[in-house]
Parts: C-alpha cells; sequence; structure tokens
C-alpha cells in the first residue's frame, strides 16, 4: 500500500483555514509558506518557508527580498518565487491605486510606501517627480536623472517644463540614497531650495522632497525645511 502524502493534507488545511479566517492566527512562515505553494501547489514548502524567515527575520522581509535573495533559500526556484514576487507587485499597484484615487499627501509615509519597493534595491541614485492635480492627486510619476542628485545634474527648468505639460499644481520630490542613510547631503538640500524657488516662480507648490533609504526615509516637509525654503524665497 502506498505511503500517505501527508503534506497535500497539510497544504488543503492552511488553505481551508485561510478561506475560513483569513490570516488570523498563521505564522509568518506558514503565510510564506502559502505564497511559496502558489508557484509549486503539490510540492510541501514548509521547510523552504522557515528558511525564508531565518534569513530574512520577518514575513515583511521575505516580500521585500529579491529575486535572487530568495533563491539563495535551498528548495526554493523560481517557480516558487511566484507568489511572493505577484504579493509584492500586487500590493504595488493597490497602493499606487489608492493613492491615485484620493489626495495623496497626506502623510510622507504613504510616498515612501508607495516608492519603496521600486527603489529600495536601486544602484545608483534614480531623481523622481510626482506631478499633482489641484486635488492633490498623482497625475504622472517621472524618473528625470539618474546619477548623484546635485545642482549640475538636476535641471530646474526640466522639472518646471514637465509641470507646465502636465498642468500640474504641486510637486513632490523623491529620490534613493543607495547607502541606506536617508540623511540629505549638502547637496540635496540646495537642489531641493533651488526646485522650491523655481517652482514658487511660478505658482507651482513643492509639497515635500523624499529621500528613500533602508526601510527609512528623511522628508524635507516633515523637518520644516520645504516651508523655510519658501519663506526665504518670499523674502
Amino acid at each position: 500500500m502506498p505511503a500517505k502524502d501527508t503534506s497535500q493534507g497539510h497544504r488543503k488545511r492552511l488553505r481551508e483555514r485561510f478561506l475560513q479566517g483569513g490570516l488570523a492566527g498563521f505564522q509568518d512562515y506558514e503565510i510564506v509558506e502559502l505564497l511559496l505553494t502558489l508557484g509549486s501547489p503539490r510540492k510541501d514548502c514548509k521547510q523552504q518557508a522557515k528558511g525564508a524567515i531565518e534569513r530574512f527575520k520577518t514575513l515583511r522581509g521575505v516580500l521585500e527580498a529579491s529575486t535572487e535573495e530568495l533563491e539563495e533559500i535551498a528548495g526554493i526556484g523560481p517557480h516558487n518565487v511566484l507568489g511572493i514576487k505577484l504579493v509584492q507587485e500586487a500590493a504595488r499597484r493597490f497602493l499606487k491605486e489608492r493613492l491615485i484615487d484620493r489626495p495623496v499627501y497626506q502623510s510622507s509615509r504613504e510616498i515612501f510606501d508607495y516608492l519603496y519597493h521600486s527603489m529600495r534595491d536601486l544602484k545608483k541614485e534614480v531623481f523622481k517627480v510626482i506631478y499633482l492635480n489641484s486635488r492633490n492627486q498623482i497625475i504622472e510619476t517621472a524618473d528625470l536623472f539618474q546619477g548623484t542628485v546635485n545642482s549640475s545634474a538636476v535641471s530646474p527648468r526640466q522639472v518646471i517644463e514637465g509641470a507646465i505639460k502636465h498642468n500640474a499644481v504641486s510637486l513632490i520630490f523623491a529620490h534613493n540614497h543607495p547607502s541606506g542613510d536617508p540623511v540629505p547631503s549638502q547637496s540635496d538640500r540646495e537642489v531641493t531650495r533651488d526646485l522650491v524657488y523655481a517652482a514658487g516662480v511660478m505658482q507651482i507648490k513643492v509639497l515635500d522632497h523624499i529621500i528613500i533609504g533602508d526601510n527609512t526615509y528623511f522628508s524635507f516637509a516633515g523637518e520644516g525645511l520645504i516651508e523655510e525654503y519658501e519663506a526665504a524665497f518670499r523674502n
């Protein structure tokens, strides 16, 4: 008599628990196990899930891991990664659509959550401009510059031309620090000041400049610097 496949019953019980009560009561590794089985429905993924949690510490750590990092876990291959990457991309689209569907600038945290997954692993600095309408809703997000953010690289003229093209009323700037430390450099401060001045000439408001680090960020508006630059421009 062939041996009974206990892993199949285990997977079935996990799915039934989720369908009946959501993720309440699930441990992190069990959630990861569910995601891994989306790509390998006939494979027992419990040990791989535990290995992923051991490596990345938390569910969030697993979800934020790159494909290459995930495949370093014994037993996790391209098919297993499908479920995790699917959740990453679905969450990213959800956050973007949630921002577009309602006033965006309620907090710098929302912008950080929206951009973090796509910017955290970049090896070079990328400077983004988010164009907003009169209701503070996103019109467009554009990558304008790549490389060290400084006054010679970031052109206020190009930023303002984009704002006019999109009929934007306000702007949010964002860029990443590959070092992981979001503290602004002197160059970051000078560029932000110059952009606030240039926008002020055209009666366009700068809402924030957010620097994205390793699971953390710096907000120029949150630190009162945008307001300081606006006051300096008026004077």
